[in-house]
């Protein structure tokens, strides 16, 4: 016996690009320079003339050719797709630091004469986009002064231009929050994969799993202590992490001490390599959402499954998953969803510009009701939400072949954009 297709696309699927730039425009590769000194790189779209451009930026994808681009050239604007400083990497990355690309790629469209800029958060774009503009609008010294793991890096020495209006285009919460909904509780030994609770095992029959392509169905009690037990994970992750930061910050605080450079050559090393000692965590088993299995919880177009997988059951034991490998700050300033920064809802009272919400109803990995309530809580007051039949990556879904899709959203973007801000002549 095999084991299922698990996928839930073929390998090869260009999940998020196009085929070919749209006519009349020669791609320009743009190199940027972080006030702090870090690279960053993106590809400018434009046929000349333009007055708004569009930017995109992911913490760690790649959105140098990000689908929805074409329809936004098309309709008269640039598009700017970047490149974070951590590209298709979120080992050691930070969302305060990509603030500083992002800072970066706005002073230069500026510099290169364009009016207005607008952010498209798509996905994790939405909530990294929606910290930026906020610390943008807060005059210095209120800005952040620090990561969530407590190292500096201060905002308030940056030009931070703010964008002009926020797209939030199958975005979450926060990569934190999601992360938070996806960890399997059932763990009970961050070192070892396999460790189970099965009175917290929602793949366990007896909390109500069935074998896909059957539904599954979890009860109220059952799911109310599940997400009390993920949050409870989320700390517990939280707590090793920042005990292993507080003891690395131990020994390079023993290195700046009086007297050490007069210490014996052994104690020297000794506490030199403990002070440059990288740690890393392991996240084990985070395909894990009731939701994407019982799809009465907060009922939607989506199919069984989550966005990579068919069979989460299996897949979330598998070694192939976001925030595998992570440094603890990494952890504490991206997944964590008790630390993590990047929370729509923290921030959104900053957003105060035109907003755009489009939510994809078959979506396997955030549900229409995340739009609902960024659209809700959003202070602007000329916002406007709309629904695409499509699944995460704008791919039409295979019960509407023929309706929404990446055509749909790529004209709601259009027409949105048309009606707010001057495009080509």
């Amino acid at each position: 016996m095999t084991l299922p297709q698990i996928p839930r696309y073929r390998p090869g699927t260009d999940l998020l690009g196009f085929d070919r730039p749209p006519d009349g425009v020669d791609p320009q590769l743009v190199r940027l320079k972080a006030g702090d000194g870090a690279s960053s790189r993106g590809v400018l779209y434009a046929k000349g003339g333009e007055r708004t451009a569009v930017c995109v930026i992911h913490p760690r994808g790649d959105m140098s050719r990000h689908y929805l681009i074409p329809f936004i050239v098309d309709a008269g604007y640039a598009a700017f797709g970047q490149e974070s400083r951590s590209p298709n990497n979120d080992t050691m990355a930070t969302h305060e630091a990509v603030l500083a690309d992002i800072a970066a790629a706005n002073r230069h469209l500026r510099e290169c004469g364009y009016e207005k800029i607008v952010f498209l958060g798509y996905s994790g774009g939405g909530s990294l986009y929606s910290l930026y503009q906020a610390q943008a609008l807060t005059a210095p010294p209120g800005r952040l002064t620090d990561t969530a793991a407590g190292d500096p890096f201060d905002l308030n020495r940056f030009d931070m231009p703010p964008g002009d209006g926020m797209m939030f285009v199958s975005a979450h919460h926060g990569a934190g929050k999601m992360m938070q909904n996806e960890l399997d509780p059932s763990l009970i030994d961050e070192a070892d994969p396999l460790s189970c609770d099965p009175s917290l095992d929602m793949y366990n029959p007896d909390n109500g799993f069935r074998e896909p392509p059957e539904p599954s169905h979890y009860s109220e009690a059952f799911l109310i202590r599940y997400r009390a037990a993920q949050a409870a994970r989320v700390a517990r992750i939280d707590a090793i992490a920042r005990s292993q930061i507080a003891e690395q910050r131990r020994f390079q605080a023993m290195t700046r001490a009086d007297g050490f450079d007069h210490r014996p050559l052994a104690e020297r090393t000794f506490i030199s390599r403990h002070a440059m000692a990288g740690r890393f965590l392991q996240i084990f088993r985070n395909d894990a959402n009731p939701s994407m299995l019982d799809l009465s919880i907060e009922p939607s177009d989506r199919s069984l499954g989550t966005i990579v997988s068919l069979r989460p059951d299996l897949s979330n034991y598998g070694d192939n998953a976001m925030a595998r490998i992570l440094t603890p700050r990494a952890w504490l300033s991206l997944w964590s969803g008790l630390s993590s920064r990047a929370v729509v809802f923290d921030n959104l009272p900053r957003v105060v510009v035109p907003t755009l919400i489009v939510c994809f109803t078959g979506d396997n990995a955030i549900l229409p009701n995340t739009g609902r309530a960024m659209f809700d809580q959003s202070p602007a007051a000329d916002k406007q939400l709309h629904h695409v039949k499509a699944d995460h990556f704008g791919f039409s879904l295979p019960a509407h072949p023929h309706s929404g899709g990446r055509k749909e959203a790529g004209a709601v973007v259009a027409a949105w954009l048309r009606d707010r801000f001057p495009g080509r002549p």
